[in-house]
């Protein structure tokens, strides 16, 4: 969502006192200090530094549920764990009833579909305290405001429900698949949603504030909110800003962007590795500020105990394609391909069946190769022949320059670079993401759907 919020003015609650939220998402984790602070899912006050309701996520990536009047809380509630995938979709629920007789259930937390019952800080709100959610303000989707005015969520968000009146366990909104064992999205909840409520599938790319609970509590988009092809139940790969090799490397637009450190060598790799099956994405080489560009490297990886003179190819676990053209591996050239320049589309077509990659450059694979039926390939070592422990291979970024600092948007079939969808989208494997190019056929998306398939 970056600096795009949702915002609507609700009206007479059916119970100030009383209200439940649920919304999924999966975040950006920031690295430096903008935004590196809470991040907001549902926000309300009217303007004020001193009173207002949130929740979301603080600094260190820990859930809150916040009521705060005149400068005190009347209800907060922070959980001891930690958010730490940032490849994952998390379902939250938050349940505010003051009018609970039990003060242990005025404000509730669930994190996929189980209550969290450890806090970092608990204040149970007293009997019968409004709260500012839900009351007659503004409310922001993805913003604060007032005292959190300048803190944005940034990542993907959809489902977001909020019930006036009534509070809901969070088998309301999800449930347990019975095949996979993981927390799934109810996508039509069996709910009441009282005046203000509303349900925010966020499914209309030209109305993403569209209320589904036939309530009409439709909200006003601040800003440009892209339609993704990244949901709960087919969670699309990311770069993996946990597994940024010598650090230093910022993110943003959901992971899918990186802009490498300037003070020597990084690589940072996928959320999502593979070692059996047939898998494309796409790398657009966007951005460098000054000097030879030459030093971009988009490829593939395992994941070693990195030294901080790796990059991308210099190793026995990664193969890239540098931007003058030359294929390495363990820091040597195995072929030269044409070189690329700043916008032009890498296309990654991986075999694992067969341990094969290919490299096309905005639409033509390189060296008249075809992975669809196998010619031309590089050939890769096999994933458990070398560094047993890591037996997968991941999508690969890196910058072998000590001083330059290179941007890439990748494309894991989202449709989107950075925050431009593609131009035309190409023909797509079992329609599992939507990408530039073709897709070789019997290659798919590195997501859940892909790798079910």
């Amino acid at each position: 969502m970056a600096t795009t919020y949702l915002t609507r003015t609700l009206g007479t609650p059916t119970d100030n006192n009383k209200w439940t939220f649920s919304c999924w998402f999966k975040y950006t984790r920031y690295s430096g200090t903008y935004p590196n602070s809470e991040a907001p899912f549902f926000h309300a006050d009217a303007g004020s530094t001193t009173s207002w309701s949130f929740i979301g996520l603080d600094e260190a990536n820990q859930l809150i549920l916040q009521n705060r009047i005149s400068s005190a809380n009347v209800g907060y509630i922070i959980s001891n764990a930690k958010l730490q995938d940032a490849g994952a979709w998390y379902n939250v629920v938050a349940v505010f009833d003051s009018s609970n007789s039990t003060a242990a259930d005025r404000q509730i937390l669930y994190l996929n579909g189980e209550r969290i019952t450890s806090f970092a800080g608990e204040t149970q709100a007293p009997l019968d305290t409004a709260s500012n959610i839900n009351s007659a303000i503004e409310h922001r989707i993805g913003r604060g405001h007032g005292h959190y005015g300048s803190k944005y969520f940034g990542g993907l968000m959809t489902h977001v429900n909020f019930i006036d009146g009534t509070a809901y366990p969070a088998t309301a909104f999800g449930e347990v698949d019975s095949t996979s064992g993981i927390w799934t999205a109810k996508t039509s909840p069996s709910v009441t949603y009282g005046n203000n409520g509303f349900f925010l599938k966020m499914e209309n790319a030209s109305a993403m504030g569209t209320d589904s609970s036939g309530k009409s509590n439709t909200f006003t988009v601040s800003g440009s909110l892209t339609k993704n092809q990244d949901t709960p139940n087919n969670n699309f790969a990311t770069m993996n800003p946990l597994d940024n090799y010598f650090a230093g490397g910022t993110f943003s637009n959901g992971n899918n962007t990186i802009i490498s450190r300037n003070t020597g060598y990084s690589y940072n790799t996928s959320t999502v590795g593979v070692n059996t099956g047939k898998f494309y994405w796409e790398c657009k080489w966007s951005a460098t500020p000054t000097g030879s560009g030459l030093a971009v490297q988009i490829g593939i990886a395992k994941r070693p105990t990195a030294s901080t003179s790796d990059f991308l190819g210099s190793n026995l676990y990664s193969y890239a394609y540098f931007g003058d053209g030359n294929i390495r591996h363990n820091d040597s050239t195995v072929i030269t391909y044409n070189s690329y320049a700043i916008g032009d589309i890498i296309g990654i077509a991986l075999d694992m069946d067969n341990n094969r990659l290919y490299f096309s450059k905005n639409g033509t694979f390189e060296n008249s190769s075809n992975p669809a039926n196998g010619t031309n390939p590089i050939s890769i070592l096999a994933p458990n022949s070398v560094n047993a422990d890591s037996g997968v291979y991941f999508a690969g970024f890196g910058d072998g320059n000590n001083s330059l600092q290179q941007t890439a948007q990748f494309n894991f079939g989202n449709g989107y670079f950075g925050t431009t969808p593609v131009s035309s989208a190409g023909t797509n494997a079992s329609g599992n993401g939507i990408f530039e190019y073709d897709v070789p056929t019997g290659y798919t998306a590195l997501s859940t759907e892909g790798l079910n398939s």
